[in-house]
C-alpha cells in the first residue's frame, strides 16, 4: 500500500490523526506500531488500542528497567572506588 493510500485509509491526513501518529512516534513507537493504532482507531477498536499501547508501554518498562540496572553498576563501581580511596 502506497504512502499516501495508507495515510488516507488510516486518518493520517487529518489533524487528528497526524497529531495522534505524532505523540506515539514521540512515545517510541514504530512505523507499524503507529500504522495498526490507527487502523484500529479507523476500525472503532479501543480495546486493541489500549492492548497495543499496553505492549508498547512493557516494552518501554523493560528497558528502562535494564538501564536502571546499569547505572546500579555505575553506582557501585564508584561507591567501590571511593570507598577505597578513603582508607
Amino acid at each position: 500500500m502506497g504512502k499516501k493510500r495508507t495515510e488516507r485509509c488510516c486518518g493520517l491526513d487529518t489533524p487528528y490523526g497526524y497529531t495522534v501518529a505524532q505523540n506515539l512516534k514521540d512515545a517510541g513507537c514504530t512505523e507499524e506500531l503507529i500504522r495498526q493504532f490507527m487502523v484500529l482507531q479507523k476500525d472503532g477498536e479501543a480495546e486493541k488500542q489500549i492492548q497495543l499501547l499496553s505492549g508498547h508501554r512493557r516494552h518501554l518498562l523493560d528497558v528502562l528497567h535494564q538501564e536502571e540496572r546499569r547505572i546500579d553498576c555505575l553506582d557501585y563501581l564508584m561507591y567501590q572506588i571511593q570507598k577505597r580511596d578513603q582508607n
